[in-house]
């Protein structure tokens, strides 16, 4: 266990090095973000002091080399548009996003889970195919359709629901939470039943696949046919070992929900680190940007790790490696 953490300690370091690298030098060519920040009548020697002051005009090399120095001190720059600090700004919209994240992953483990086990072991093969349909139409609709129209039947037609914002917030300390409060509760349905949809279909999909797969194995055969209890059959032998896959794709998918809420968090308004990177791309506003690639990819290694961990947990066979 120790080498194993080490080793991936070290490829993660390795990684965080990579991504950071890319993501500086890929986002140089979105455009001058002088030209965002100085209004149109700056002359030209204003606009040359701006860039000086933010080091553009330096190498790009050595802009990464002093990104990647500031960054080992804690220290992600200023941003370009928002004129504070970068981490400071991310950490500031960051509750935002995992609290939706949070919503949509406990609504998708509590729907997916029990319909993917039931469309597995029922015998009534009608409604396990109509769940099975239903799921095929979840995981091909785009999310930005799926918000839009979640916004017109539940917003504009019905209006039980808010169509955007976070609703009332409660601060505890640095954090900060909308499920304290009812309008906080209103305001993330809509936005979590999008974001979770994609993530519900794939995991029925995933666990009816692999249960099916695990009750035709023989040690399910003997089980039964020691005359154990359908109920311990299914849960506790069939659902046990068909959960390796499950858990990497569920781990994975937590990690891209947060990544790719931006499509979610832009259709809702809501005010999260997604909305944060939009309005970064838009401004060009380059630390920003480069912060919020390494945190997701910082996010992934830690949610990827997690998984390897579990995995000794919940296969025996790991633990004699």
């Amino acid at each position: 266990m120790p080498l194993f953490l080490i080793k991936k300690l070290i490829q993660a370091l390795c990684l965080m090095v990579v991504v950071a690298f890319i993501a500086f030098s890929m986002f140089q060519y979105l455009g001058d973000p002088v030209n965002n920040m100085l209004p149109e009548s700056a002359t030209q020697a204003e606009r040359m002091q701006l860039r000086n002051s933010l080091g553009l005009s330096d190498p790009m090399l050595t802009q990464f080399l002093h990104f990647m120095q500031r960054i080992l001190h804690g220290d992600f720059g200023i941003s370009y548009y928002n004129q504070v600090d970068v981490f400071h700004l991310i950490m500031e919209r960051l509750p935002a996003t995992l609290e939706l994240v949070f919503v949509a992953v406990v609504l998708s483990l509590v729907v997916g889970f029990p319909l993917g086990v039931w469309s597995a072991i029922s015998k009534n093969r009608v409604m396990p195919g109509l769940i099975q349909g239903l799921s095929l139409i979840g995981i091909s609709l785009p999310s930005f359709l799926t918000g839009i129209l979640l916004i017109i039947i539940f917003s504009v037609w019905l209006g039980w629901f808010p169509s955007s914002g976070r609703g009332d917030t409660v601060h505890l300390g640095f954090w900060s939470t909308g499920l304290l409060s009812l309008s906080g509760w209103r305001s993330v349905i809509l936005p979590a039943v999008s974001l979770s949809l994609f993530m519900i279909t794939l995991i029925i999909r995933l666990v009816r696949t692999q249960m099916l797969e695990v009750m035709g194995t023989d040690y399910i055969k003997f089980a039964r046919a020691r005359g154990l209890k359908s109920r311990s059959i299914w849960f506790h032998h069939a659902l046990r070992n068909a959960l390796l896959p499950v858990v990497t794709i569920i781990g994975l998918q937590i990690g891209g929900l947060i990544a790719f809420a931006i499509v979610t968090e832009t259709v809702f308004q809501w005010p999260g680190m997604g909305l944060l990177f939009i309005q970064a791309i838009n401004y060009v506003d380059i630390p920003v940007i480069s912060a919020y690639l390494i945190f997701i990819a910082l996010i992934f290694i830690v949610i990827n790790t997690t998984v390897d961990l579990l995995y000794f947990l919940i296969d025996p066979r790991m633990k004699k490696q």
